[in-house]
Order: C-alpha cells, then structure tokens, then sequence
C-alpha cells in the first residue's frame, strides 16, 4: 500500500497521565520512537474537520453506523503559506478504516478551498485523491468546522511496523479562527489527568501488548476527537438552554 493510502484497524484507551511514563518505558521493550520524536519530545498536529451546517457529517458519524467517511486537513506543527499539510479522506467500514491523501501546500489548500482548482505541477498520485475529495465536496456540502491540535509521541513495533502506538496529550480544540497557521488554542477535550492512547494495526494486537495492557488495567474503549467535541457542545448547547429556561421562569 502507498504512502498515500492507508488501511488499517483502530483502538483507542483513554490512560492516566501517572501511568504514561511506565508504560512508555514498557511498551519501548518492543517498539521505537517515530522519526518525529525527537529525544523523545512530542510534537504538535493540527487538524481542520470539515462538516455541513447542520453537522450531518458528525452526527452520522456518532451514530456507529457501519459505514462512515469524513474530510480533514492536517498540518504537523504549525504552518506558513508555504508548509506542506495533508487533505485527507478517511472511510470506515466495520471498523477497519482507510485514509487516502493528498500532500500540497498550505497555500495550494487554501485555494483549492476557495476555487476548486487544482495545483498545478502536484504528483499524479496527490492529482488523483484530489479527483475523490472533489467528488465528496461536490456530494456534501462541506467546509472547514472544527479545529483540533494535540502533542503526540509515536511509537511503531520493531518487528512488525505496521503496528502503532501513539499517544496524545493537550488535546485543543475550537469552532473559530479555522486557519491552522494561528497556531493552537482554544478549548481542553481531554478529562483532568488523562491521555489519550491509539492503537493501529493490521491483524491482530501482539500478545505482549496484550500483557502490558492487562497489567495497567487497560480496556479498549471507543473515543472520536471530533465526536468527543461535537458531544460536549452539545451537552453545553443543552445547559445553556435550560438556564435560560430557568431564569425565565423565575422572572
């Protein structure tokens, strides 16, 4: 499979901030640090999602329906005009999930966005998931929704690479200033003391990982980035509402 397309299986477990240090060491047994993580600092990645106005994209998707696809942009670190991000499309079907995309710069994206035009001089294979993205904007009336930027140390095995461990920590989010060269800021989506790990994988999980797993009383649990956000706004819109309710009962 090409650097441009991926397919693979994910997990996710949400972990205490006072395991993270020993687990690392532990999983590190078996597994290396990614070429990003330089004397082991995380680094910072930051993603647009794109929705509707009515947010049909994430409330389909929150559903758990067997088939699912979203649009996003991610950049690693922040970029300038002339930073190379990804405009990715995502599809899910009985939760093995494949990503296709295109690496273009931030400028090219931006007026890819406003005009529909294609770069000029871009590979044949980033020409190509161009075409699809541009046949999910045209079927969805999609744009930039949601900001969303976390700090990530990534791990992959050393016999098999193909199986990922990263994790994900300051997990930012926003509904405003969707440009990804202002940097992070906003809202905090994690819980107090808590991280954020993935699991990626082909096959089955190693029965090491297994191990390491039952002995920081890990389970996997079902966790979205942008569901999470969408849910909690959502909660928020909920509260908002009904103390306005009140308060007008009580005037």
């Amino acid at each position: 499979m090409s650097k441009h397309t991926f397919e693979r299986r994910e997990k996710k477990i949400l972990i205490d901030n006072s395991k993270v240090a020993d687990f690392t060491r532990d999983i590190c047994e078996y597994m290396v640090p990614d070429e990003y993580n330089i004397d082991g600092e995380p680094y910072m990645i930051s993603n647009l999602y794109f929705d509707d106005e009515l947010d049909s994209v994430i409330m389909h998707s929150v559903s758990k329906p067997r088939y699912k696809e979203k649009l996003r942009v991610r950049s690693y670190g922040v970029p300038d005009e002339n930073t190379k991000v990804f405009i990715e499309i995502k599809k899910k079907l009985r939760g093995v999930g494949t990503k296709r995309r295109a690496k273009i710069t931030l400028a090219q994206l931006n007026e890819y966005l406003a005009t529909g035009k294609h770069p000029n001089g871009i590979k044949y294979i980033d020409e190509q998931v161009l075409c699809e993205i541009d046949y999910y904007r045209q079927t969805y009336d999609v744009y930039p929704k949601v900001y969303i930027s976390y700090m990530r140390n990534a791990y992959f095995g050393k016999e098999n690479k193909n199986f990922r461990v990263t994790i994900d920590k300051e997990i930012t989010t926003r509904r405003y200033d969707l440009d990804l060269s202002l940097g992070s800021y906003g809202d905090q989506l994690l819980p107090e003391g808590k991280s954020l790990l993935e699991i990626k994988f082909d096959g089955a999980v190693p029965f090491w990982f297994a191990r390491i797993m039952s002995k920081y009383s890990l389970s996997f649990g079902s966790y979205s980035k942008y569901g999470t956000e969408y849910k909690t706004l959502q909660r928020s819109l909920k509260r908002s509402k009904l103390e306005d309710k009140s308060r007008k009962e009580n005037t």
